[in-house]
């Protein structure tokens, strides 16, 4: 490791948020269909059933008052007279590159951090520090514990990014060229350290290979707009059927296979299969996350009853994700920080002024607090 007095991430993109802790299991799963026939199950329910299947907590009771989530359509009524349809589902990011459903309701979840759903729009980037891995970003709302959640942007529609005060300019300054908050995140993919120390580089050919390292990994992991795909020969295919319900998931390195029982897929190279973060392999925790038990009589007991072909869909997709990410070469480890934490406060723009560090008051419309009065923020 290169002691050079490189910046941390953490004065770079100052204001960092907990990720949402949900306090109960059943309000989140990968398909959302099982999500509505849960809500049905759930207000269908009276007195102690009801209460059971909410599984509460100190912080969610049927009886907890809360407002409305940000942009959100639920019900503000407690949880004990709580009726009609399920609020449509949202998609979170519930793991490592794995995409799922939530249902927005504030009084299902024990720590929702609102300030992260007043930011979520189609320009925003979340991106996830993860213990002893490479930075995550995903365009949707994270739920990956532990971990710090930085958004690039402190307020909806792409405006005023969460980066250091005069950072953008001092780069510019120093780069001789344009330099946007974008390309500064894909820099940081591309660089960042285990330490989460950001090097950065005066080296204008340098700082370009690094940004377009940075926005190929931005690509892949933010799945938005064309599909990734491998070359022709090397596509991963469904070779044998699914079962209705596989239960083990193997790999053959000599075949090069992925096989759910007696399905098939392949080719799946290697390094898809590899591909770990915080030292669990994706592709297993996808797929645990989609065939375990659950425990009876709980809510999360309703779910598909058979594999949906949805999921092959994203299985596939996800194997191709995994191997392009693998093939994109890092920064050299040894990268050294040309510019570095000195140099930026002597320019001026650390230490970064406290205001940054706390959420922009976004507000521009009122939002429903319990039993349908306004919040008053």
């Amino acid at each position: 490791m290169t002691h050079d007095d490189a910046p941390p991430l953490a004065d770079l993109m100052p204001w960092s948020v907990a990720p949402p802790r949900l306090g109960r299991g059943w309000p989140a799963g990968p398909d959302p269909a099982t999500l509505k026939a849960r809500w049905d199950a759930f207000v269908k329910a009276e007195g102690p059933d009801r209460e059971a299947l909410l599984e509460p907590t100190r912080s969610r009771t049927l009886h907890s008052a809360v407002g409305r989530l940000p942009g959100g359509s639920a019900g503000t009524e407690k949880l004990v007279r709580a009726s009609g349809p399920c609020p449509e589902p949202v998609r979170v990011l519930h793991a490592p590159f794995d995409e799922q459903w939530l249902i927005p309701d504030h009084r299902l979840i024990d720590t929702a951090r609102p300030e992260l759903w007043r930011v979520i729009d189609e320009h925003q980037v979340f991106v996830l520090e993860t213990p002893e891995s490479r930075l995550l970003a995903t365009s949707v709302l994270p739920l990956v514990r532990p971990g710090r959640i930085r958004p690039l942007y402190r307020r909806p529609g792409g405006t005023e990014p969460n980066l250091a005060p005069g950072l953008v300019e001092h780069l510019r300054d120093r780069l001789g060229g344009p330099v946007e908050p974008l390309d500064l995140l894909a820099w940081t993919l591309a660089a960042v350290r285990p330490d989460l120390t950001v090097p950065l580089t005066a080296d204008p050919e340098l700082w370009a290979r690094g940004v377009e390292s940075g926005r190929r990994a931005l690509w892949l992991m933010r799945r938005n707009g064309d599909r990734p795909k491998l070359p022709g020969g090397r596509r991963p295919y469904v070779r044998a059927p699914l079962p209705s319900r596989p239960l083990t998931l193997d790999y053959d390195r000599d075949e090069e296979a992925l096989l759910l029982d007696e399905g098939r897929i392949s080719p799946v190279p290697p390094q898809a299969w590899d591909y770990e973060v915080a030292g669990v392999k994706v592709l297993e925790q996808w797929f645990t996350a989609r065939v375990t038990e659950p425990e009876p009589g709980t809510l999360a007991e309703i779910r598909p009853p058979t594999w949906p072909q949805t999921w092959t869909s994203e299985l596939l997709e996800l194997i191709t994700v995994l191997a392009l990410l693998a093939e994109l070469r890092p920064l050299d480890e040894e990268l050294t920080s040309a510019i570095t934490a000195t140099d930026l406060r002597k320019a001026g723009v650390l230490p970064v002024p406290e205001t940054a560090r706390r959420p922009a008051s976004v507000l521009d419309h009122h939002e429903e607090g319990p039993e349908g009065q306004f919040a008053l923020i």
